[in-house]
């Protein structure tokens, strides 16, 4: 069945692939969704992995820690698209793709932004879902293990040699996409689970994505780090970006949660997405208030004259 890339929603596509799995796809999506809300944004979510369904797991654990203290957590409109089960795949193939028209069908001029989480496998929904970004954001761990979906490298010098499968995959995505409606889409590598502690390894990483820049044309951006705050966020559906001073956690914002919501916001300034005025100003608020987070206080702050 051939793919269509044509969309009827005005909402701005977010979609965040990689063919291989463990990047944290889920909580990157999750993050940025959070963060838009935040912004006065109407958000949409989609998960198209069938299978692992993460991101929909990550939902309901929020919807469902916000039901048990009483609400005050943001929630996004989610869909979760269930793969075909017949024996034939290209009626499989055409089940899929009537169940992802209807959920962008329900959503339509109603959100701002959809984000889709996808699964890392090739297959349909997969590609389907590629084509119809306006930006797509893979997030790689720091390692050639996860380059190695994007690019070949000389064992030697480190060098890039070539392109591989996933790259070749987005570039047929973006080439239909602009054949079908003329949009150009924006693909950001984002370097994810970062180390706090620089090596070798880590900056020839840096050097062959920006070999591969320039070769296959996307934006590379540093990600979150590695960090246990973020693994010990999912059973309650939290993000870095929810107040941790509030009754939804109980607890004072540590220095690594300060320094998290630091990372999300200074990829979502990276990533330029197309914010309306109003969530520009609530934007340009919150950084500087997550920022002041980091701030010792001044002696006269505490001390009266």
């Amino acid at each position: 069945m051939q793919v269509s890339a044509r969309r009827s929603v005005s909402a701005h596509v977010i979609v965040i692939g990689n063919e291989k799995g463990g990047t944290g796809k889920s909580t990157l999506a999750m993050h940025l969704s959070v963060a838009l809300m935040n912004f006065g944004q109407r958000v949409a979510t989609i998960d198209v992995d069938s299978r692992q369904k993460t991101f929909t797991h990550y939902v309901e654990n929020r919807r469902n820690w916000a039901k048990r203290r009483g609400g005050g957590l943001k929630m996004p409109t989610h869909f979760c698209i269930s793969s075909g089960s017949t024996r034939k795949l290209d009626e499989n193939e055409a089940i899929e793709f009537t169940r992802l028209a209807d959920a962008l069908a329900n959503i339509e001029r109603a959100f701002d932004f959809v984000v889709v989480d996808t699964p890392g496998t090739d297959n349909h929904l997969t590609r389907l879902a590629h084509s119809m970004a306006d930006i797509l954001v893979t997030p790689i761990n720091d390692s050639y293990v996860d380059f190695d979906v994007l690019g070949r490298v000389d064992p030697t010098s480190f060098t890039v040699t070539g392109e591989s499968h996933y790259a070749k995959m987005v570039r047929e995505a973006r080439l239909q996409r602009r054949l079908v409606d003329g949009a150009r889409m924006d693909w950001v590598i984002m370097r994810n689970r970062l180390s706090l502690i620089d090596s070798g390894n880590k900056e020839r990483i840096r050097t062959g994505l920006q070999e591969m820049a320039t070769r296959i044309g996307f934006r590379v951006a540093d990600g979150l780090a590695e960090r246990v705050v973020y693994r010990e966020f999912f059973p309650r559906g939290l993000t870095a970006l929810d107040d941790p001073d509030d009754k939804m956690t109980g607890t004072n914002p540590s220095p690594s949660h300060v320094a998290a919501r630091q990372e999300v916001m200074g990829l979502m300034e990276v990533l330029k997405l197309p914010l309306d005025e109003r969530g520009q100003q609530r934007a340009a608020a919150q950084a500087e208030w997550i920022a002041a987070q980091g701030q010792p206080l001044e002696v006269h702050d505490v001390i009266a004259e």
